[in-house]
């Protein structure tokens, strides 16, 4: 009987120290879980603001595709009216 009322002792000493523990366990876990939620929000802010910049990267592309292909297809109008215009004169 002895046996078991000190085995009692002792479990019912580890459960107050395991339970201590515990405790400030939860509460350091919490509070990285706070910073961590402070992290995923920063970082859902940054990755809005970074696909706005790529939008708006992705219209001033599109932009300048098609300014450079207006100025190549003037361009190649121009180059055209030359070889005309040489070749009239080697016809003299």
């Amino acid at each position: 009987m002895k046996k078991v009322i000190k085995l009692s002792m002792i479990a019912l000493a580890y459960s107050f120290v395991a339970a201590c523990a515990t405790t400030s366990d939860v509460e350091n876990l919490q509070s990285q879980v706070n910073g961590l939620d402070t992290s995923v929000k920063q970082a859902s802010a940054d990755a809005a603001s970074a696909q706005s910049t790529a939008i708006d990267a992705a219209a001033k592309a599109e932009s300048a595709t098609a300014a450079a292909n207006r100025a190549a297809q003037l361009s190649q109008e121009a180059n055209n009216k030359l070889d005309k215009k040489f070749k009239k004169s080697m016809m003299k």
